[in-house]
């Protein structure tokens, strides 16, 4: 991945729901420009969400999500179904893609499941090419496709009549995908907002057995961008080079970043009077659960032998035998607590919906989710009493200098 393009985390994400077989693939096919999705007149041709990231104009970087339907069938449909909800934690905002005017209890459920969850929606009403939907248009009317007044869609705030097969509003959805999109949130930055124009920043990046061969890794990717849009001067360095690489900048620089799982070795080499945070720490923050994050971790000290503590990654990917999340992070809270904990591993979108039997979750960094899934995690961790924390947060409460580290971040 190249330092200009946008990761998955930090595209909007727009799903396509609905029923079986009412176009929802055609219709994503219509709206990327592209053979995205499976097209077929067979119902639940769509067997598993298909993701794929583009640039939308006017929106820009965005995922495209084509769902299964929710009205399948089955042991496999119940699957299916399953996947399509899940989808939803993670959409920031959803399509509702219907073929009929008569009401369908999947479809209203679905909207309740979108008010509940606080997700900007859109209603279309598909295949209004076809007879019955496509209705004639009287004279002098601009629009051939008008809805029945007694349609159940009458009552859904401005459905918008689509027709993936002729283009058909296409346009128009774009216009208004795009217009619920926007949130009015501040622009939000990973460090930009602590540093100055021409200051040094020093990144800690290990080369070892777990670096990807040939390049960094996303969050050292995202931060070093960050530090230069912000007019700053970003020095990497490995861990052992750090104390001589210091030595030779001539000046202090205004922040250190390191790998979480050096903070030790990098906190006996940095002076008191450098600031000290880790990639990890600055996702918490850049995610919003830098709180939540440090209230949580206080719970590695109530700890009891055979308590479950549940340790998630945002990716998948092939892990090495000294791997951070399911090697080193135990073997630190071991030590750390003296005690024995049963440790269960979570990777990717396989979050579980019941943590009743954890004590305590301890998360990545997530660069590679989106708000909208991280919020989601953390609420379902609150709703159910248990601790929640993060990779970079618990390495530094083990290690003793947790109040150093985020430091940085009270003004």
């Amino acid at each position: 991945m190249g330092l200009n393009d946008t990761p998955s985390a930090g595209r909007l994400h727009i799903g396509f729901f609905g029923r079986r077989n009412t176009g929802k693939s055609s219709l994503v096919n219509a709206v990327t420009g592209q053979d995205l999705a499976v097209v077929s007149d067979i119902k639940g041709t769509t067997t598993d969400p298909v993701y794929k990231a583009m640039e939308l104009l006017p929106l820009g970087p965005v995922t495209i999500i084509d769902t299964p339907g929710i009205d399948d069938e089955g042991e496999l449909g119940e699957l299916r179904v399953s996947r399509a909800r899940r989808v939803l934690n993670k959409t920031d905002v959803a399509v509702l893609v219907l073929d009929l005017p008569e009401h369908c209890e999947a479809e209203e459920n679905l909207v309740s499941i979108f008010k509940d969850k606080n997700i900007p929606y859109i209603v279309v009403l598909n295949k209004c090419d076809e007879g019955g939907l496509a209705l004639a248009s009287p004279a002098g009317n601009a629009d051939p496709y008008l809805l029945p007044p007694t349609s159940y869609l009458s009552k859904v705030p401005d459905p918008i009549p689509v027709s993936a097969k002729t283009g058909y509003n296409i346009n128009l959805l774009k216009e208004t995908i795009a217009a619920i999109a926007g949130t009015g949130e501040p622009e939000r930055r990973l460090v930009a907002d602590l540093i100055q124009p021409l200051d040094f920043v020093v990144l800690v990046v290990p080369i070892d057995k777990a670096a990807p061969k040939g390049r960094l890794i996303l969050p050292q990717q995202q931060v070093i961008r960050d530090i230069l849009e912000a007019g700053a001067v970003a020095v990497a360095v490995r861990d052992f080079e750090l104390k001589e690489a210091l030595a030779s900048l001539g000046k202090n620089p205004a922040l250190i970043i390191t790998d979480s799982q050096v903070f030790a070795q990098v906190a006996a080499v940095v002076p008191q009077d450098i600031p000290l945070t880790s990639f990890s720490i600055l996702f918490a923050r850049y995610k919003g659960l830098l709180e939540t994050s440090v209230r949580g971790v206080i719970a590695l000290e109530c700890l009891q032998d055979g308590d479950a503590v549940l340790i998630c990654e945002g990716c998948t990917h092939h892990r090495q035998c000294d791997d951070i999340g399911t090697v080193k992070i135990p073997s630190m809270i071991q030590n750390f607590s003296g005690k024995e904990p049963q440790f269960h591993f979570r990777s990717g979108g396989d979050f579980p919906e019941d943590l009743s039997t954890y004590k305590l979750i301890i998360h990545c960094g997530a660069c590679m989710l989106n708000d909208r899934e991280m919020h989601y995690r953390r609420r379902c961790a609150e709703d159910q009493g248990i601790p929640f924390t993060n990779y970079g947060i618990a390495i530094a409460r083990m290690q003793g200098i947790l109040e150093r580290c985020i430091a940085p971040f009270i003004f």
